[in-house]
């Protein structure tokens, strides 16, 4: 299980869904985009509940280890969910996303999806 926390707030999650609510916020974020998740997860008080994530560019997201003997809730469509998406928007980012390469390298390559180049004046 993981904490993650999100607007000051930290839940439990399992380790497969919080690595992957972090890995789509980094995919949203270099593409711009939004979107929200709901997750189950277990909250200060130990009861489970759901909590909806809004995922952009701007939000601050936190995924970090918890020892707990909790069983951790069930995530399997929203794993599905965001593994899917990931995938999806990680392609042309992938050295990116794995930590091997940063936006900036990847752009440098000078190929456009037309294949020309715009001149700024």
């Amino acid at each position: 299980m993981k904490h993650v926390t999100y607007a000051d707030k930290s839940l439990l999650v399992g380790d497969e869904a919080a690595d992957l609510l972090m890995s789509y916020a980094t995919a949203l974020g270099q593409t711009g985009g939004t979107d929200a998740v709901t997750l189950r997860a277990i909250g200060v008080d130990g009861n489970e509940v759901e909590a909806t994530f809004l995922l952009s560019p701007a939000v601050v997201l936190m995924v970090e280890t918890a020892s707990t003997t909790a069983t951790e809730p069930d995530n399997i469509g929203a794993v599905r969910y965001l593994r899917e998406r990931v995938e999806a928007l990680a392609e042309p980012f992938a050295p990116d996303l794995a930590g091997g390469h940063d936006a900036a390298e990847i752009s440098d390559g000078h190929d456009t999806a037309e294949g020309d180049e715009t001149e700024q004046e």
